[in-house]
């Protein structure tokens, strides 16, 4: 097991390149199940949870090539409809793959997803849609059975709560189900109309992605596609932190800022610096950020997934801030080990009080979940001497080799066994 050793105190600066959506290409490829032959996907990121998106894939009877960026995924052999609880168990997007196998093939028995321990994220609203579309429902001794014998047919489904995962899941399986069916009250994520862009270069009639109503047509079948990953906002969001808590000067590529507005927002009210020229976002930290209040709500509000990070930029804001969690009950796990470098912060409840304090001190500390990893290593960043972040195998699951390309502007880190 790897840890990494980060000098702080250098300020960042030069050119960095966002890889491609992790949230993006799990549901991409776990959608080429429903089209016989070889779909080409490219600007998909070298992660651990794309690894094992592969490797389930292939348990099921596709082939998977991969080759730097891109991954072909040839799904007319698959053999199986069952994934089993020993890939299903590390990453909570596995049990995306019950909807496509039961809308290709009539039947399939999926293990409950395991994932990231940041809080109960249960998939009744996938089980609903489901059931709505025409499938039979069991849960059996930790695994889900489903099946349609007449096929899925097109259904109006209202979330009882924005669901991005439901929305993708139900999006997929009504793609090939006979008729209409409407999503309402639908996740908005930028993410969700990527995937639907992908569907419909297969063939699929999907309209209103991004939105919270989406109508889907469905069809008799798709054909394999070519299709690029959009580029992953949270990943860049931890770039413009990572400028912004460094003071440094980032010139960001390849990223879309209008997918990160709110993050944007409240940056800007810190005292960063952001300008957009010519598809380039630069970024300038200012000499120490202003205390701001957030509040975490579903696309297009402030991201869950960017909460930990600015939080840690605020651990060394000018005044307090309040910084509160609507998302994931159980998402400040990262306050304790964000406390080891002498943050001061206070939780009650769901809201955390954030007082800047003018320095942080380099410490020995933990990862518990994938973002929390990410406010860590910007901590890490700023804090005066070493700091060493251990369990890094959670930062591995949502970011592309982010050790080289933050030495790559300035940062003092490095990899090393543990």
């Amino acid at each position: 097991m790897d840890k990494l050793i980060i000098n702080g105190g250098k300020r960042l600066k030069g050119s960095i390149t966002v890889s491609g959506s992790k949230n993006a290409s799990l549901p991409i490829c776990i959608a080429a199940i429903l089209a016989p032959g070889a779909s080409a996907i490219t600007n998909v990121p070298h992660l651990r949870d794309i690894t094992t998106t592969a490797k389930l894939l292939e348990s099921l009877g596709a082939k998977v090539k991969r080759h730097e960026n891109s991954m072909s995924i040839d799904a007319a052999d698959i053999n199986t409809v069952e994934a089993t609880y020993d890939l299903v168990k590390t990453m909570r997007a596995s049990v995306l793959v019950l909807g496509p196998l039961l809308a290709r093939f009539g039947r399939a028995r999926v293990s409950l997803p395991g994932g990231c321990a940041i809080g109960a994220r249960p998939i009744d609203q996938h089980l609903k849609g489901l059931k709505a579309l025409g499938a039979e429902i069991r849960l059996e001794h930790g695994y889900v059975e489903a099946i349609a014998k007449k096929g899925l047919k097109g259904a109006r489904i209202n979330f009882d709560i924005s669901t991005v995962g439901g929305t993708e899941h139900l999006m997929m399986a009504a793609s090939i189900a006979s008729g209409m069916t409407i999503l309402e009250n639908a996740a908005r994520e930028p993410e969700i109309a990527d995937l639907a862009n992908y569907l419909n270069c297969m063939g699929a009639k999907i309209e209103g992605a991004g939105t919270d109503t989406i109508r889907i047509q469905g069809v008799s079948d798709l054909t394999p596609a070519a299709f690029e990953v959009m580029p992953d906002r949270i990943e860049a969001g931890t770039f413009m932190c990572a400028a912004a808590i460094t003071g440094g000067d980032l010139r960001i590529q390849g990223m879309k800022l209008e997918h990160l507005d709110a993050l944007c927002f409240k940056l800007q009210d810190a005292g960063v610096e952001i300008t957009n020229r010519n598809g380039t976002v630069q970024v300038k930290g200012p000499r120490r950020p202003q205390a701001v209040n957030i509040k975490t709500r579903p696309y297009p509000g402030f991201a869950t997934d960017m909460q930990a990070q600015f939080m840690a930029l605020m651990c060394i804001a000018d005044g307090a801030s309040v910084i509160s969690e609507n998302i994931f009950e159980n998402r400040f796990m990262h306050v304790s080990e964000l406390q080891r470098f002498g943050a001061d912060i206070t939780v009650e409840g769901n809201s955390a009080t954030v007082k800047g304090v003018k320095k942080l001190s380099g410490a020995p500390v933990m990862a518990t979940d994938l973002r929390a990893s990410a406010s860590l290593v910007l901590a890490g960043l700023a804090a005066e001497g070493t700091t060493e972040v251990q369990r890094i195998y959670h930062l591995d699951r949502g970011y592309e080799q982010i050790e080289t390309k933050l030495a790559a502007v300035g940062a003092d880190i490095r990899r090393v066994p543990e």
